[in-house]
């Protein structure tokens, strides 16, 4: 079934603060798989011993069972189970909607526009989220889905995928949190709040300055953990990963580094697991902020050579929707790449040609989404701290003995030349990427966490603002209907 992922859902919201006069709503289908009609009946056969007795009167079900005591039932619409529920379902909203002029992208799964109308919404199985331009064009397509749906509308668009969002079109942002994610999980795994505050998510592993030759970590063998142990870092990997991905991005590192070793778990890699839990109980509410920006897609690409296991180097990335300036102003991230190289690395250079090839792959379809979505895209500014790297996909040198990354520059250089990106050189203090290349120390995680999160406060603020306005128009409206009427004369 087609569905909208987080980055095409990310990009919406900030297509919603950035253009003026947009809102945003959601809705929810009820029952959406039952009463879909099948193109083919399905059977089932069930126990009779299994139905309640007023069931069994009801429908006779005696005067139809086998003789050894099983009843067979045809099915004839959608149910929850069948596997060909979910597509079918789906391919009779997109014949209702598609009668009004709704249409399914063919390039991005999930984003749906208007032949005419200025909204758009993503769909995930049965939940919308909606950006509209006047209210008449929202009220439209909720009318379309009422003729055959139930559906649950929220006009405020609070809660989304699991997500919280709290708007302030007044300032044009919006902010992205989910409150008590991390209490519940960290429930889950009978984990408290340690003693000593954790600051980083990882063992910060020093770097060795000054040194003319980078070698691969030394491999060290060890026991490695029976299937329960291995079964809980994998259930903390995969509760923690669609948090990290959504507003805390600050995590993606370290859960990229136990995920490597997670199909063989050492005693190290519980320590890991037990350091980084330690890290998300010890952070505050994790706060994501989008502002208002010219909808350009910005990216910061960046690698650390042999920094990982087995001789493998990582790439960073970040992406942001920011100006089309010759340097782009950061943004809450829409993606953030953490991602360690599977082919080893030649050289830093190498290195970080991957990273740039990694990225720019994310953002070709990036590119294309915002273009259905309204907003057309000059080059893609791509930022890297390597000028070997920038050289070679500039085309300003031309490398020798280089068979290894042929492909990757050649690429780089070819989606240059069709003006899809635009490369340039910062030094890596101004690299935004290099936060999740490395395994830094406490203390630089603390300077950086207020550069990619909002603080708290803020957005405790924004909420108090809020209820003071409601209370204020409630106020007003007592005090309005318990006035006598004033007679004008």
């Amino acid at each position: 079934t087609p569905t909208a992922d987080l980055l095409t859902v990310k990009l919406l919201l900030n297509s919603v603060i950035s253009t003026r006069g947009g809102k945003f709503m959601t809705l929810d289908i009820s029952n959406f798989y039952l009463n879909t009609p099948l193109k083919r009946k399905e059977y089932v056969r069930m126990k009779l011993s299994d139905f309640p007795e007023n069931v069994i009167k009801h429908y006779n079900l005696r005067e139809m069972a086998t003789p050894d005591g099983f009843v067979y039932v045809a099915i004839k619409r959608g149910m929850y189970g069948l596997p060909q529920s979910g597509i079918l379902a789906q391919e009779l909203l997109e014949k209702r909607l598609n009668a009004h002029g709704y249409r399914q992208s063919k390039f991005t799964p999930g984003l749906w526009t208007h032949d005419w109308r200025p909204i758009c919404f993503t769909l995930v199985v049965d939940d919308f989220g909606v950006k509209y331009v006047g209210k008449e064009h929202a009220d439209h397509l909720v009318a379309v889905i009422k003729k055959h749906y139930e559906v649950t509308e929220d006009w405020d668009g609070k809660r989304y995928l699991g997500l919280t969002f709290d708007w302030d079109y007044e300032s044009r942002c919006v902010h992205l949190s989910m409150p008590g994610y991390i209490p519940d999980a960290l429930k889950r795994f009978k984990r408290e709040k340690p003693k000593k505050w954790q600051g980083s998510p990882h063992v910060h592993i020093i770097p060795n300055y000054g040194a003319r030759q980078q070698f691969a970590k030394v491999e060290v063998d060890e026991r490695v953990l029976k299937d329960d142990d291995k079964r809980y870092i994998q259930q903390v990997l995969g509760t923690f990963l669609y948090y990290a991905r959504a507003v805390d991005p600050t995590m993606l590192v370290a859960l990229s580094a136990i995920a490597s070793e997670q199909a063989k778990p050492t005693q190290s890699t519980m320590e890991k697991v037990d350091q980084f839990l330690d890290y998300a109980a010890s952070q505050e509410q994790a706060v994501l902020t989008y502002h208002s920006s010219d909808m350009i897609l910005a990216i910061h690409s960046d690698a650390s050579y042999l920094s990982e296991s087995k001789a493998r180097s990582r790439a960073g990335g970040h992406f942001f929707m920011s100006k089309d300036v010759s340097f782009p102003p950061n943004n809450g991230a829409v993606l953030n790449i953490a991602q360690i190289m599977k082919s080893v690395m030649s050289s830093a250079a190498e290195a970080e040609i991957g990273a740039m090839y990694i990225n720019a792959r994310e953002a070709v379809p990036a590119r294309k989404l915002l273009e259905e979505m309204g907003h057309p895209q000059p080059r893609t500014p791509m930022q890297t701290d390597n000028s070997a790297a920038y050289s070679v996909v500039t085309n300003n040198v031309q490398p020798k003995r280089t068979k290894a990354m042929d492909m990757r520059f050649y690429w780089l250089r070819c989606r240059d030349a069709q003006g899809q990106f635009r490369y340039y050189w910062r030094p890596g203090s101004q690299n935004w990427a290099d936060y999740w290349t490395k395994h830094f120390p406490a203390s630089h995680h603390i300077n950086m966490r207020p550069e990619f999160l909002t603080p708290l406060r803020h957005l405790e603020e924004l909420r108090r603002r809020k209820e003071r306005a409601v209370r204020t128009v409630e106020l007003a409206k007592v005090i309005s209907d318990s006035s006598p009427a004033t007679r004008v004369c």
